[in-house]
């Protein structure tokens, strides 16, 4: 941290559905002496990781409470409903809410779409998790209304999905602990996910400019020797010519007069 020695790794947590694969890779490439460590935890358990200092910062779903956690939202999802190969849905491309009312929708205990009120009929009961609730689709049981991530992340060669309107998406975000310094390791992670350059002025690798060389100036005589030598050429072939008109010129024998 910044005035402190830095720790000898990153830690970065992530929720089911997100790929922090492209960020992870540049991470390694600029800052190969600082381990990168992922850490996996439920939606609904990772503003209290990141509070009680399990990970550094963390790829979350929101709402943030931002009373103690800073938050950069980074993108929204596409919100899909998984069913069965066989259902009538999988032969549209897109549905409404209203498409679903008279299904019956699961609605996990983990879901991470902020509803006012779920489409659908309630089931009798809700599952605990997004997982459970895939297995329940699959078994014929009811449909269920998840980001898209998530129906690619749980995904079975039985069951398919299709996008849904008027329903909420779910927005993925970067967050960290509040702090009144934001630690350096923490500030080039946000470097990296807003697309900062790796010569960026903020972040810790910053790579100075490099002095341009001067042009070095010729030496006396060096270009004169050199176009001396050019006009010497013309000189050795003027040389030849000159003596090949010599020996033209050479007078022959006399002819004898009759």
């Amino acid at each position: 941290m910044t005035g402190q020695e830095e720790p000898s790794s990153f830690r970065l947590a992530y929720v089911p559905g997100v790929t922090p694969t492209k960020w992870v890779r540049i991470w390694n490439e600029r800052l190969p002496d600082v381990p990168l460590t992922l850490v996996q935890v439920p939606a609904d358990e990772a503003f209290e990781l990141l509070r009680g200092g399990g990970a550094d910062a963390g790829f979350v779903r929101l709402p943030v409470d931002r009373t103690d956690l800073s938050a950069i939202p980074l993108y929204a999802e596409t919100t899909v409903v998984v069913v069965p190969k066989d259902h009538v849905v999988a032969a549209v491309e897109e549905v409404s809410a209203e498409d679903l009312a008279e299904e019956i929708v699961l609605h996990p205990l983990d879901d991470t779409l902020d509803w006012e009120r779920p489409p659908g009929l309630p089931a009798i009961e809700r599952p605990a998790t997004t997982a459970d609730a895939i297995e329940l689709v699959a078994a014929g049981v009811g449909l269920l209304v998840v980001p898209q991530s998530l129906a690619r992340l749980h995904h079975r060669k039985d069951l398919t999905y299709r996008p849904v309107s008027d329903t909420p998406e779910s927005r993925v975000a970067l967050s960290w602990p509040q702090a009144e310094t934001t630690p350096d390791l923490v500030e080039e992670f946000i470097g990296i996910v807003r697309g900062r350059t790796v010569n960026s002025t903020r972040g810790r690798a910053a790579t100075p400019p490099q002095p341009k060389a001067k042009a070095k100036r010729p030496e006396k005589g060096g270009r004169p020797a050199e176009k001396s030598s050019r006009s010497g050429s013309g000189g050795a072939r003027g040389a030849k010519a000159s003596k090949n008109v010599k020996r033209g010129s050479k007078p022959g024998k006399p002819r004898r007069r009759s």
